[in-house]
């Protein structure tokens, strides 16, 4: 078992080795050691032929950690409890390495008995989402954090989380590469027109103001704008021009340079289909060298 110290300064949250904190709406139900030298991790979405599992990107990988099942309160819902842990792995500056939703990710049945052993989880095909995401500690170990949310033909829904130290000289698909490179997206949703106000948190700023501070730091908003139902297309691309340079202004005075920042005027553009990036917004993205 592998164990960090607490780094003062640093909340233990945001550690990579800390197994991610419990959605508050949620009850755990079983939790599991995962000690394997060759565990299942997809990267793409599954398919079951001839009684065996198909994905275009698989690796069976040397790790330890643990795996824990939770149930969702009644009052909440699966998409919070994604929304919570999504929050979390980008607080620690983790890299989503892939993700699906709905029918996409194929059959929850062949997720729930054949990857992850945990009937409870099979559900409907359309309403279960997947996401496997890495990050590197400060002493050279790496992490991955599986998320599996689904809801079950009872109404009931369900988290699995498997947070996985991975061995030494394993290949992990995506991680370590150039992709890496890129953090966020921060998601910043906005409302205005002559002036503008966005939605996001001190840890938001926090977390773009470090990933900034690195050397030769390059940091991308991206602006989007929801069509209105009688607005033109030039006037759409002009409310999310205006937003992104009035949100560039905002982190110029936080100490990201006029210098440092690119912006990408998307407008209503490039439709994307995750329900978390949705409407009126600016991603920020930060490429180091």
């Amino acid at each position: 078992m592998l164990f960090t110290a607490f780094l003062p300064g640093k909340p233990w949250a945001a550690v990579p080795s800390a197994f991610p904190e419990a959605f508050a709406q949620s009850t755990l139900e079983t939790s599991t050691r995962i000690e394997s030298s060759g565990h299942l991790v997809l990267f793409s979405p599954v398919r079951e032929v001839n009684n065996q599992i198909r994905s275009e990107t698989m690796a069976r990988l040397p790790v330890s950690g643990e795996g824990r099942l939770y149930q969702v309160d009644r009052d909440s819902s699966r998409q919070k409890a994604r929304d919570h842990y999504l929050r979390l792995l980008q607080a620690r500056g983790a890299q989503v390495l892939f993700e699906c939703s709905s029918i996409a990710c194929g059959r929850s049945n062949v997720w729930a008995n054949k990857i992850f052993g945990q009937r409870v989880l099979y559900g409907r095909d359309a309403t279960q989402d997947y996401l496997v995401a890495g990050s590197t500690a400060a002493d050279g170990s790496r992490w991955l954090t599986l998320v599996y949310t689904v809801t079950r033909g009872n109404l009931r829904e369900y988290v699995w989380i498997e947070h996985l130290a991975v061995g030494s000289g394993a290949t992990v698909p995506g991680l370590g590469s150039a992709e890496s490179r890129v953090k966020g997206p921060v998601v910043v949703p906005w409302q205005g027109g002559i002036t503008f106000r966005f939605d996001w948190s001190a840890t938001d700023r926090r977390r773009i103001s470090e990933w900034a501070s690195a050397e030769g730091a390059t940091v991308v908003l991206t602006a989007f704008a929801a069509l209105g139902g009688d607005e033109s297309f030039q006037d759409a691309m002009s409310r999310a021009g205006e937003a992104a340079a009035s949100l560039s202004e905002v982190l110029a005075k936080t100490g990201v340079s006029a210098g440092q920042q690119e912006v990408i005027v998307v407008g209503p553009a490039i439709p994307l289909s995750d329900p978390n990036r949705q409407g009126d917004r600016v991603e920020i993205t930060v490429i180091t060298r």
